[in-house]
Parts: structure tokens; sequence; C-alpha cells
């Protein structure tokens, strides 16, 4: 991480706890936005198109 970013060291905790919870609400982005749309389509729709 030292490298990356200039000034912050490896052990920064501020640093580590900001940009792990940056990375989770990325990954709750990533999986709410298919998963709000897959929920808009019928059970038996989605069933009979496979």
């Amino acid at each position: 991480m030292t490298g990356p970013l200039f000034g912050v060291r490896a052990n920064d905790p501020v640093t580590l706890i900001t940009f792990t919870l940056f990375l989770g609400i990325v990954a709750l982005l990533a999986s709410y936005v298919p998963a709000r749309r897959a929920t808009r389509i019928a059970p038996v729709t989605a069933l009979r198109r496979e």
C-alpha cells in the first residue's frame, strides 16, 4: 500500500478501514444491481427461457 499511496504507512489503521469499507460498498452495489434486476422477472418466465 505504500507504493501507490504517497505518505501512507503500510499499517495505517484509518486507511485500512476506509479502504475495506469502500471495497465492501462496491461489492454490495455490484451484487445488489443484478439481484434487483432479477427480482423484476417472474420465476416462471425465467425458467421457461432457460
